[in-house]
């Protein structure tokens, strides 16, 4: 009775594995097609890099998932092991039980046994229950028979059934080599893409430097941006004699968009139709230069050439932003919320635009020296930066 439930969550969690699956491949393949713009550059590239890392983190996470699949395997093979035990003693027990039946039925064959049987009984009642225990006793018989039958059928049911998983196992372990293979190969490439790169640390740090002081030039715009908006807000409620107790002054529109946006807290869309995140959120060491942390307010999304920028939700755009020998940035408020896409080369929109959700905001910039195309994405709620990986709808 236990075992359905069982096998059920067995399958979910199969079915989970196997989605979880199917996406590392398109993130895989996807990838690929990003590493394939970046060798486009002869000499190596910290892009090249970055991609590379990016991927063979992701078949990392393959090569485990596929582990996942062959141990939930194991366990329906020592499940089917388990049952095809239990009904081969099952028809054992059932095969000596019909042999005890048949022995004796043969003792009993004549009719003439069996009408003296009945014969002999002391009153019409005894003769009554001797006649109903032959009828009970044959069809007893019959019944036997027919669950060793029924039974041996199960049993060769579960014996192809397990001879499924063990191939569908070896079919696993089989793919699980060859991503393994794959990425030895990838981890080869790391390293000479590595030492290439470790050649050119003072053209590195000079990038490093040039973007970071891009990166401050664009934090210092968005900070003074969002406080000047809760500046104005607070004017505007001391002017009407309420107390700024919070930081925006909301109408009921904006209120309800803004709690809209928090409690699509792990489902907004992502701002590129494709692309695959090479920078998380928070500090990091520098993949080349040693004893360097760069710090992410944000997530970069790597994507294609001509890939377009596109909104997390509905909202209005509080500003675009463009720095002198940087990027554009479009700045979309929700309610108490911001979104912030920068390394945008075109922009779509303006100041005041009401704008809906995956709507189209700029073209992101491609760097024609290292083939880079990548979205640079923030969340604020009010002065305070948040992790947009934790806002992204993301498979698991």
């Amino acid at each position: 009775m236990c075992v359905l439930p069982f096998a059920g969550a067995f399958s979910q969690t199969k079915k989970d594995l196997e989605t979880k699956k199917e996406q590392l491949h398109k993130e895989i393949e996807y990838t690929n097609k990003l590493l394939d713009e970046a060798r486009k550059n002869k000499s190596a590239s910290l892009n090249h890099l970055v991609t590379l890392n990016k991927k063979i983190s992701t078949r990392e996470e393959l090569i485990h998932t596929i582990g996942g699949e062959v141990n939930l395997i194991d366990g329906q093979i020592a499940e089917a092991s388990t049952i095809i035990n239990a009904l081969e003693n099952d028809i054992a027990r059932l095969k000596k039980e019909y042999a005890r039946i048949i022995y004796f039925a043969y003792k009993n064959r004549s009719a003439y046994d069996r009408l003296m049987f009945i014969f002999a009984s002391k009153d019409f009642n005894q003769a009554y229950k001797r006649l109903e225990y032959l009828q009970e006793y044959s069809e007893y018989r019959k019944a036997q028979k027919e669950l060793i039958i029924k039974t041996q059928q199960t049993l060769a049911s579960k014996r192809e059934e397990l001879e499924r998983k063990k191939a569908e196992k070896m079919g696993l372990l089989g793919s699980q080599e060859q991503e393994r293979n794959t990425l030895k190969k990838e981890k080869e490439e790391q390293v000479g893409v590595l030492n290439d790169l470790q050649k050119k640390e003072k053209d590195l740090r000079s990038q490093l430097k040039a973007k970071m002081k891009a990166e401050d030039k664009l934090n210092k715009a968005i900070e003074d941006i969002i406080r000047r908006e809760i500046e104005e807000a607070r004017k505007s409620m001391l002017k009407e004699g309420k107390p700024a107790e919070s930081a925006f002054k909301l109408t009921p529109e904006a209120q309800k968009l803004s709690d809209d946006f928090a409690g699509n807290r792990g489902k907004l869309p992502w701002p590129v139709e494709q692309g695959v995140i090479t920078e998380t959120f928070g500090a990091h060491p520098h993949p080349v230069l040693k004893n360097i942390v760069t710090n992410n307010n944000g997530v970069d999304i790597g994507s294609s050439k001509g890939a377009l920028a596109r909104a997390v939700f509905d909202g209005q755009v509080t500003r675009v932003i463009i720095i002198p020998g940087a990027s554009k940035a479009v700045i979309v408020k929700h309610g108490e919320y911001f979104s912030v896409y920068s390394n945008l080369e075109e922009v779509y929109v303006k100041t005041g635009d009401k704008i809906r959700i995956k709507q189209n905001l700029g073209l992101i910039h491609t760097n024609e020296e290292d083939s880079k195309t990548e979205l640079h994405l923030e969340i604020w709620k009010e002065t305070v930066k948040m992790d947009p990986g934790n806002w992204l709808f993301m498979k698991k």
